[in-house]
């Protein structure tokens, strides 16, 4: 621990552990979705690219397109009732729907190991708590006890002054006398 002054003399603060999540280790083969690989990596990006206004407004602006286009009659690949773009929008659910639903339930796993590892977390922490709680206690037991010791010194030692004090008059008034008398 790092606990010199520094200019302003003030101390600086303690050192924190490097290991921040240390709690979530035992949790980490839950990170990527689909797994460590490529094409996991791809699944993921993907699932997670259907949810966001690019892609919906992508996909607006290409199914205006495609729609106009065959309306105006620039081409005819996929007349009126577009059934092209029926199978297309089906075609997409087909994989959208399996992608999204797993990974929801991976990220709902890999939720429930944070709060998990976050639950571990606070109780050190509550722990670590209750613990600087008693040092404290018992410090300020051991105060307690190092003024009591201190008053009684210091009565002690009043005692002895005023002992001091009478047995040096005593002496005082002896040589005194002695001078006098002879």
């Amino acid at each position: 621990m790092n606990t010199h002054a520094s200019h302003s003399g003030t101390q600086s603060p303690p050192e924190v552990p490097g290991n921040y999540y240390r709690f979530h280790a035992p949790h980490q083969h839950l990170g990527p979705v689909f797994g460590n690989d490529w094409f996991a990596l791809k699944a993921e990006a993907f699932a997670r690219f259907f949810g966001t206004p690019v892609f919906l407004i992508s996909q607006t602006l290409l199914v205006m397109l495609w729609i106009g286009l065959n309306v105006t009659g620039v081409t005819r690949f996929d007349v009126y009732p577009f059934i092209l773009l029926n199978l297309a929008f089906s075609l997409q659910a087909a994989y959208a729907a399996p992608l999204i639903l797993l990974a929801q339930t991976r990220q709902a796993d890999r939720d429930k190991a944070h709060a998990d590892a976050d639950a571990q977390h606070r109780e050190a922490l509550a722990k670590a708590s209750e613990e600087r709680e008693v040092l404290a206690a018992k410090q300020s037991g051991q105060l307690l006890a190092l003024l009591e010791q201190n008053t009684k010194l210091t009565e002690l030692v009043k005692e002895m002054s005023v002992h001091i004090e009478s047995l040096t008059s005593d002496v005082h008034s002896k040589v005194v006398l002695d001078r006098s008398g002879k």
